[in-house]
């Protein structure tokens, strides 16, 4: 397997919501997307897959030194090899990547967040970021596009943090601010036991709530001159706010009912925006 058909075979294989997005891409950014899609889900990997947190530990500062070397032009690994041929098309900061795996490395000393305001900066730093990485690759032509990304990014996380509660409570970690737990008078010992208590649901309701408002934060903020370029993170956004949709639909059980979106309904999201996207490029064609 070559190396280009390496790092698309692991965005597939990861049942990504991102791999939509992405498959109608020109094929030079798709290849670059992803290039940083692989990268992203590898070093989240690195934490989740390791046998403890001293080897979690270890595997990040290895990865942070190759991270350095690909940038430097060194590249060992089959991820960073093909992240440094996109490197050579798009100026992608190296802190974007180096932010990233801080923000990963969080989950081996932190598991519980106190306020929305301590949460934020993880989901800046583990989404906001790939969604900076992305545009750069996406192409943009407006500052607000930036603003669009970390806006979007929240949003992301947010509906990831909702879906995977019971995933991550199994880890012992909670997203959820403990300061919102104490304001729906939940406790951990709630979220642990999976029961989908009427305190439960006015929570899960609050944090809808905030993820819906970030999705409109990042709508409001997107520049019409640049929707055509970042149709992508549309496509995006469209299919994690089903997601959202999905949990308010179960009523917040998200223990007893699967979280998803069918393969067949994101195929024909990406098929929309693609086609509007084309249709918008026409009638601007003189």
């Amino acid at each position: 397997m070559n190396i280009r058909s390496y790092t698309a075979a692991l965005v597939r294989n990861a049942r990504s919501n991102f791999y939509y997005a992405f498959v109608f891409l020109p094929r030079s950014k798709r290849d670059a997307i992803f290039a940083a899609y692989a990268f992203s889900r590898h070093t989240d990997d690195l934490v989740d897959d390791a046998a403890s947190r001293e080897a979690a530990a270890r595997n990040l500062a290895k990865w942070r030194a190759e991270t350095h070397a690909c940038f430097d032009g060194r590249p060992a690994h089959p991820i960073t090899v093909n992240l440094h041929k996109a490197l050579k098309r798009f100026r992608i900061p190296k802190e974007h990547f180096l932010k990233l795996i801080d923000g990963v490395e969080m989950d081996l000393v932190k598991n519980r967040y106190q306020t929305f305001g301590d949460l934020y900066e993880y989901c800046y730093r583990v989404a906001s970021i790939v969604g900076l990485i992305c545009i750069e690759i996406f192409g943009y032509t407006r500052r607000a596009s930036r603003e669009y990304a970390v806006n979007l990014g929240i949003a992301l996380q947010l509906t990831n943090i909702l879906r995977d509660i019971e995933t991550d409570a199994k880890r012992d970690r909670i997203y959820l601010p403990l300061e919102d737990l104490k304001r729906f008078n939940c406790t951990e010992k709630d979220l642990f036991d999976g029961i989908t208590t009427h305190r439960f649901r006015k929570l899960m309701q609050f944090q809808c709530k905030r993820a819906r408002s970030y999705y409109t934060k990042a709508a409001q903020c997107l520049p019409r001159e640049d929707r055509q370029s970042l149709f992508p993170a549309e496509i995006m956004g469209c299919i994690y706010s089903r997601l959202l949709s999905r949990i308010e639909a179960v009523n917040y059980n998200v223990y007893q009912h699967p979280i998803r979106v069918s393969n067949l309904k994101k195929l024909g999201i990406a098929l929309e925006f693609c086609l509007r996207n084309r249709i918008g490029i026409r009638e601007k064609s003189p």
